[in-house]
């Protein structure tokens, strides 16, 4: 039984995947199994990962179903007692299951376990993420998840470690979601349990896209249903602020690009105090504005240039 089995969703990554299973085989924690669901790749992805000569690696095939079925597969597959996730265009640093290794063994019993990371943002630019009121320089169980956890997400899925028990409680990643999917799942977790962060980066998420959810495709997106949440955001005020600032996000870009009624429906569902005076001005900004600036944040993004209303 490995202490980590390491499941790589692969979709059409002939470009990354390479790189991505040579940052698993480098690891100096060497107690792990690698387990690549193939999910009905139609490039040499495959081929690819067949062409490794490592006993750790064990690739499935499955029809395309998205990477919700794809990483549920991979958790019942695996044999390790802790689950890294890791997409398969990112890439981890030789001590990451190391880190995550020694957080859990120093703090037990949390739901999960996470390392610092920086995120490509273009060829030569890296963004390092921060935390509300936590040092670059903590280790250890943090305060207060739901405040901390923007105006980046501590819980980003290919830094993160989960205790396969706790995923099978949870069922994994609800199947026919086809956006946000792992942050409903950390959000499920995050209420019940306490959360671990080392003070060590150890991963590279390649961010690329500006926006992932594209013009062409956010009418046909399905979402995480928020209305699961609403007791435990009577309990908890920071839980509720979290969760409003992403009812934010995704009420902003259904009134740009998509359905101003599924915005209103959103949008209207806010604490407004928890999204700022800036945000609650453009939300009533006409929609070809609100498309022009999205170009200009667009362009200003390929330039390295960073900013955010969430903050």
């Amino acid at each position: 039984m490995a202490f980590f089995s390491v499941i790589i969703p692969l979709y059409n990554k002939a470009d990354y995947i390479e790189n991505t299973l040579k940052s698993v085989i480098s690891q100096t924690f060497t107690d792990y199994e690698i387990i690549v669901i193939n999910d009905g790749s139609t490039d040499k992805s495959e081929t690819l990962v067949l062409g490794f000569n490592d006993e750790r690696i064990n690739i499935y095939n499955q029809k395309n179903q998205g990477v919700s079925v794809a990483r549920n597969f991979g958790i019942q597959k695996s044999q390790g007692k802790l689950i890294a996730f890791l997409d398969a265009d990112d890439f981890w640093f030789p001590n990451h299951l190391e880190e995550l290794a020694n957080l859990y063994h120093d703090f037990p019993d949390c739901g999960m376990y996470c390392s610092r990371y920086k995120i490509r943002t273009t060829e030569n630019h890296f963004q390092i993420p921060h935390y509300k009121e936590i040092k670059s320089s903590f280790r250890g169980i943090v305060e207060n998840y739901f405040f901390s956890n923007r105006p980046f997400r501590i819980t980003w899925t290919s830094c993160l470690a989960i205790p396969k028990e706790i995923l099978e409680k949870f069922e994994g990643f609800t199947p026919n979601i086809t956006n946000g999917q792992d942050f409903e799942l950390w959000t499920k977790i995050g209420i019940e349990y306490q959360v671990a962060i080392t003070n060590t980066i150890t991963a590279i998420y390649n961010f690329y896209i500006p926006d992932s959810l594209a013009k062409n495709n956010i009418s046909s997106m399905k979402l995480m249903d928020f209305e699961q949440f609403i007791i435990s955001e009577q309990q908890n005020p920071d839980l509720k602020a979290f969760l409003d600032i992403h009812r934010f996000f995704y009420a902003i870009l259904y009134k740009t690009y998509g359905d101003s009624n599924i915005a209103n429906k959103f949008y209207y569902g806010i604490n407004k105090k928890n999204i700022g005076l800036i945000n609650r001005l453009l939300f009533h900004l006409p929609k070809k504005m609100l498309q022009k600036l999205y170009k200009i944040k667009h362009l200003l993004k390929k330039k390295s240039l960073e900013f955010s209303t969430y903050n």
